[in-house]
């Protein structure tokens, strides 16, 4: 499975982001040692994109996997290993961008990462813990903190920057101040969340568009089945000899968007990894595209308050379907 060639993106910066990833996010998340070992073996069974976050606690985790895999000749230096890690909320001030990349870098032990994005576009008070935001949301400040952005940039402390769960509106909004356009949006996407409308919006700005919750998130406490159990998977992955799951990434794949996906199972990081060599049919894809009902899996009302910047779902989303 080290020989696994995953194929890349080449980003607006010219970087290149493998088209498949781990993520690195899990309720509970395992201890320290225990979930080092897990990035080690994903890097053993050949994966070389990692996404992490400020929020997820796994960054120096990641960080220590990178290193033992250096000791052990698994990989010759980070330029093997694509790194991505966000901006929390409670960072997304103008004057805590920096920091809190630096802080990040830290606890990777890097000296920089490969894509630095915002985790949401919501700002909220600094020092906050936890997701009670009630009465703890302030207006965001989208061009201030894309200056930020920027500046982590020109610092080479990120090698790209983007932005995550981002719709048009803001997508627009930040484009028209950027002097650094985002390279990435990553955001909800799969079978059953398709984004056919910002996916467009995207392609024709030269954005690239990666997908979290690939599998619906089954087992998260927001998450469903609506992907793991859906019967025109089941159908399709039953005729192809391949795994509901392999399915799925794969229509992600062809979509020309990046997976990231995660499984701390090591027999499932290699099934997550054999996606490359086969392909769905026309027949297959029509199937996915008109058979599947669409229903966003993470609402985000956590942000909504009548008395808060988004005081409706269609305001913290576009309006985007």
């Amino acid at each position: 499975m080290r020989n696994v060639v995953v194929p890349k993106a080449v980003l607006s910066t010219g970087e290149r982001m493998p088209l498949i990833g781990m993520g690195g996010a899990a309720i509970p998340l395992p201890p320290l040692n225990a979930l080092t070992s897990i990035f080690l073996e994903a890097i053993e069974v050949g994966q070389h994109h990692f996404d992490t976050a400020a929020c997820y606690g796994s960054e120096e985790a990641l960080g220590l996997a990178m290193a033992k895999a250096q000791e052990r000749g698994l990989v010759k230096s980070h330029g093997n290993i694509f790194i991505t890690t966000r901006l929390w909320c409670t960072d997304s001030h103008p004057d805590l961008v920096l920091p809190a990349l630096k802080k990040s870098l830290r606890k990777l032990g890097l000296e920089y990462v490969d894509l630095y994005l915002i985790h949401w576009p919501v700002r909220v008070k600094e020092g906050t813990e936890g997701f009670d935001f009630k009465g703890k949301l302030l207006p965001f400040d989208i061009n201030g903190t894309w200056e930020a952005m920027e500046e982590c940039s020109k610092l080479g402390l990120a090698k790209s920057i983007g932005v995550s769960n981002f719709g048009t509106k803001k997508l627009s909004q930040l484009l028209s101040h950027a002097t650094i356009p985002p390279a990435v949006n990553q955001v909800e996407m799969n079978v059953g969340w398709q984004q056919e409308k910002l996916r467009a919006y995207c392609r024709d700005k030269g954005i690239h568009v990666s997908a979290w919750s690939p599998l619906s998130a089954k087992g998260a406490p927001w998450g469903s089945s609506v992907v793991v159990e859906n019967p025109v998977l089941k159908e399709i992955a039953i005729a192809r000899g391949k795994t509901v799951a392999q399915i799925a990434l794969r229509w992600i794949y062809e979509q020309g968007a990046s997976v990231i996906v995660k499984s701390f199972n090591k027999d499932r990081m290699k099934e997550n990894l054999q996606i490359l060599d086969w392909g769905l049919s026309q027949e297959d894809l029509d199937k996915i595209k008109l058979q599947i009902p669409q229903r966003r899996g993470l609402p985000g009302d956590f942000f909504v308050f009548e008395d808060g910047p988004y005081k409706s779902l269609d305001e913290l989303w576009d309006s985007d379907p």
